[in-house]
């Protein structure tokens, strides 16, 4: 936080409990606190950290996510991964392929995230198999429900050097979850999109 909107924090957190005193005595001075400590702590829970994800690794090691929101079978798709794959230096990149497991609305509310693991780890399986197939063997996770937060959790443990987002081009979540790793990805970036 920039060092002069802590001032203002404070302002707009103490001059209406204030007036509420002034006003009202202690009775609306009070309410007037507990609605301010209400909404600072909706505000709070609404907001997202925008630092920055991972760094890239240290070590001179070739690591390669890739996120996929459905089976990757284009063939040219795991021809762009393959050749990634192989770009390194020396030996050919580790590559760990990340499922997430989307979770529908009524699911999430009913605990219900056995059928979107599935299809997580469907999903998985076919683009590890696709991918053995042109020569590139990749180890497999399945991740967090939200893109941005299983790709934050994934570099977290696996130093990648390049993050590839494998999506339809009907993919809305995808598309806003790529402008988000965009900004916010010290890896490379970048986005492959494969036929609806």
């Amino acid at each position: 936080m920039a060092p002069w909107k802590l001032p203002l924090v404070v302002i707009a957190i103490a001059v209406p409990i204030v007036a509420g005193f002034a006003a009202g005595g202690p009775g609306v001075g009070v309410s007037v606190g507990a609605l301010v400590a209400v909404a600072l702590v909706v505000y709070a829970a609404r907001q997202r950290p925008r630092g920055a994800i991972g760094e890239p690794p240290v070590d001179g090691v070739t690591r390669l996510l890739v996120v996929v929101g459905r089976p990757v079978e284009d063939a040219a798709a795991l021809a762009e991964i393959a050749r990634d794959a192989r770009a390194g230096e020396g030996d050919a990149a580790e590559v760990l392929i990340l499922a997430p497991a989307r979770i529908g609305f009524l699911d999430r509310w009913a605990s219900d995230v056995e059928e979107a693991r599935r299809r997580a780890q469907r999903n998985l399986v076919i683009t590890v198999a696709s991918l053995a197939k042109v020569g590139v063997a990749a180890d497999a996770r399945v991740g967090d429900e939200d893109l941005v937060q299983a790709v934050e959790d994934a570099v977290g443990g696996f130093a990648a050097s390049e993050v590839i987002l494998v999506a339809g081009g009907d993919d809305e979540e995808a598309a806003r979850a790529a402008r988000e790793l965009e900004s916010r990805l010290e890896p490379r970036f970048r986005c492959l999109l494969v036929g609806s």
